[in-house]
């Protein structure tokens, strides 16, 4: 051990962050999740990074990439082990103008990116949060405020390269090792660590954004109305309904119905989105024309002690009168959880279902319920929320990993369905037979 620490102080031109340093404390933790890691490595090129790698492996140390460090299940450190954080590698560059094509360091994060490429007039769609890191949220998916116009995060991947589980520097793209293209595209971070992503980017013009608000008594007939007119909608349109949110109400907090209309034309606009405000009884509207960046919330951490437990899942066509139903039903309960649905359909749906290890292209919409507070109120919710669950469980399939805290076996089952996880696994076996990537939602390679 100690012979391969010097080597990795002689071959890592970074910061080497340990137990007692004076930024210990904030480097071992991600946003969500605390740990005590026995080295936090903040590479400053792809050479630190190779050598982060040959150190964890060659010391059979547990391995965590952190990119923004949002994930929920706490991906981002770990105890006695090494993280490398990819902070420093967050340059944003335009490296060809008429192909709008964009590449962004591994541990960018989607503010930094906005803000990079709003002088020349290019947004890619991403989540909704400033500091989620690019690369945690990519591999897994991307869903935002551009997803029915222009598909996941992930969908824009045009190359990537990676750092295996054997310290090489692979190029992974449609032309090139496009197995390893295809699996990091859905597969999470199971396959190496991505330091640059190559994107294609699009035109963007200031967006029209902002809530709509309906009182709770009308929950059934707005959510119905929602979901049958997002069918229909123009892609410009991306759409969330937030509702029965305890901090603001629980059974008597509005549904509020969150609305990006991806234009500047207001008449378009006024015409899209007036089709949500007839659906019912108007109490507040803030919808305004604003630059595309501003749409990015700034996703501060929680306070101590503070928990969020989201859980997710998708729903079909077919199933969306009866989710609609009991999530109403659930709303008027004091004990419901925050609960928010989110569209999808529209570019998401156009691409073909294994062209990416993001399987759940079919689904109409996407169900969060999120729990928040103290450890032991989260817990004393549980029963309850799994009630919930059982009763949506008819109805919906899957699971979105960017909205999961734990990573048990059922949690990869449901996302990614057996076929896939078939895939994947031989992609594993290729890139990282040694599953030294498996702070994730970890694809087995046996």
């Amino acid at each position: 051990m100690s012979s391969t620490l010097e080597t990795l102080r002689r071959d890592f031109g970074g910061d080497i962050i340990e137990p007692g340093t004076a930024e210990y404390q904030s480097a071992s933790r991600s946003r969500l999740a605390s740990g005590h890691p026995a080295h936090v490595l903040r590479p400053g090129s792809v050479r630190d990074v190779q050598a982060g790698v040959r150190f964890a492996a060659r010391a059979g140390l547990v391995l965590s990439v952190r990119g923004g460090g949002h994930g929920f299940a706490g991906f981002g450190t770990n105890d006695g082990g090494v993280v490398i954080d990819l902070s420093k590698l967050a340059n944003v560059e335009v490296i060809d103008k008429e192909r709008h094509l964009v590449r962004i360091g591994g541990g960018a994060t989607w503010g930094q990116v906005a803000a990079a490429l709003a002088p020349h007039g290019l947004a890619i769609s991403s989540g909704d949060t400033k500091s989620v890191g690019v690369g945690g949220l990519t591999l897994t998916g991307g869903i935002g405020w551009k997803v029915r116009k222009h598909g996941l995060a992930l969908d824009n991947v045009a190359a990537a390269q990676v750092v295996t589980a054997s310290a090489k520097v692979v190029s992974a793209s449609a032309q090139r090792n496009p197995e390893l293209f295809w699996a990091i595209r859905g597969g999470g971070g199971n396959f190496g660590i991505v330091t640059a992503f190559e994107f294609t980017a699009h035109p963007t013009t200031d967006v029209f954004f902002g809530k709509i608000a309906f009182p709770a008594a009308q929950a059934v007939t707005v959510l119905q109305g929602w979901a049958d007119y997002l069918r229909t909608a123009p892609d410009e349109l991306t759409s969330v309904v937030a509702f029965a949110n305890p901090f603001a109400g629980g059974p008597q907090a509005p549904v509020e119905i969150y609305v990006a209309y991806d234009g500047d034309d207001p008449q378009l606009a006024a015409k899209a989105i007036g089709q949500i405000r007839r659906l019912g009884t108007v109490t507040g509207d803030d919808i305004a024309l604003k630059p595309y960046a501003d749409t990015l919330e700034d996703g501060t951490a929680p306070p101590p002690g503070i928990q969020f437990v989201p859980r997710s899942a998708f729903i079909d066509k077919e199933s969306v009168p009866e989710v609609v139903q009991i999530l109403a039903e659930v709303r008027a309960s004091e004990r419901s959880p925050i609960i928010a649905v989110r569209s999808l359909g529209g570019a998401v749906s156009r691409v073909p279902a294994h062209a990416t290890a993001y399987a759940h292209r079919r689904a109409e919409l996407m169900v969060v319920t999120v729990s928040a507070g103290p450890e032991p109120a989260v817990k004393a919710a549980r029963p309850a929320l799994d009630a919930i669950w059982g009763r949506l469980a008819p109805h919906v399939n899957g699971a979105y990993a960017n909205f999961l805290t734990s990573a048990t076996e059922q949690d990869v089952a449901a996302i990614y369905p057996t076929q896939t996880y078939d895939r994947l696994v031989a992609v594993k076996r290729r890139y990282d037979p040694g599953n030294l990537f498996a702070r994730n939602h970890n694809i087995r390679p046996e």
